[in-house]
C-alpha cells in the first residue's frame, strides 16, 4: 500500500507530497477553493493547517479531507487498474 511520508502546503493552494515509492510532486488544489467544505479554504492559513493521518489522508477538519490515492493518481497521471491490478483482472473476467 502506497503511503503519503510528506507533504508541505505551497502558495496558491497546492500541497507538495512524497509517497512511499519515492513518487513525489504537486498537487493543485486552487479549483476546490470556495466550493462547498472548501469554503474553509478562503482562509489560507486554514489550508495551510493539514494533518497527515495514518499515511492515507490529509485531514484539514472533520469535513474535509481527501485520499491519498485520488492524490497520488493525479500526481502521476496514473488510472486505478495502474495501481490496483485487481481491478483489471475483475474487468477481464467479467
Amino acid at each position: 500500500m502506497i503511503k503519503i511520508i510528506s507533504a508541505k502546503a505551497s502558495a496558491d493552494y497546492k500541497i507538495w507530497i512524497q509517497y512511499s515509492d519515492g513518487v513525489e510532486g504537486e498537487v493543485d488544489l486552487s479549483h476546490l477553493v470556495g466550493k462547498g467544505v472548501f469554503s474553509a479554504w478562503k482562509d489560507a492559513n486554514v489550508f495551510r493547517n493539514f494533518q497527515v493521518k495514518n499515511g492515507r489522508f490529509i485531514i484539514w477538519t472533520d469535513e474535509i479531507d481527501l485520499c491519498a490515492d485520488s492524490l497520488y493518481l493525479e500526481i502521476t497521471g496514473k488510472t486505478p487498474e495502474n495501481i490496483f491490478p485487481k481491478l483489471r483482472m475483475e474487468n477481464v473476467n467479467a
